[in-house]
């Protein structure tokens, strides 16, 4: 459980830092809007996605079956970030956002 709760902490800290690195610049459709808009949308998005985990983490019926899918969530997710690492607009260049992304895997 411990390390369930670590990897959620470090996604949580990736979406700070994804806030500085201006993350919805590589999101496919994301990045067709404006600066503005599309910074709106990527931070707006992430009160659903955050409280509907925490919801969901507090009802014991799910807890096994979302921590299961989360964690293949946080594998995808270094994935794709090893895929997009040579975009061109990709500013997670540093070793710290490395390390909370692939922590978080």
């Amino acid at each position: 459980m411990i390390f369930f709760q670590i990897a959620l902490s470090l996604i949580f800290l990736h979406e700070i830092d994804a806030i500085r690195c201006k993350e919805w610049r590589i999101f496919p459709g994301l990045s067709k809007l404006n600066e503005q808009t599309a910074r709106l949308i990527f931070l707006l998005a992430h009160l659903p996605i955050f409280y509907f985990i925490l919801w969901l983490l507090t009802n014991t019926n799910v807890n096994l079956t979302l921590r299961i899918g989360i964690d293949i969530f946080l594998i995808i997710h270094l994935v794709l970030h090893a895929f997009f690492s040579k975009h061109k607009k990709n500013e997670f260049k540093d070793w710290i956002s490395w390390t909370v992304i692939s922590g978080a895997a």
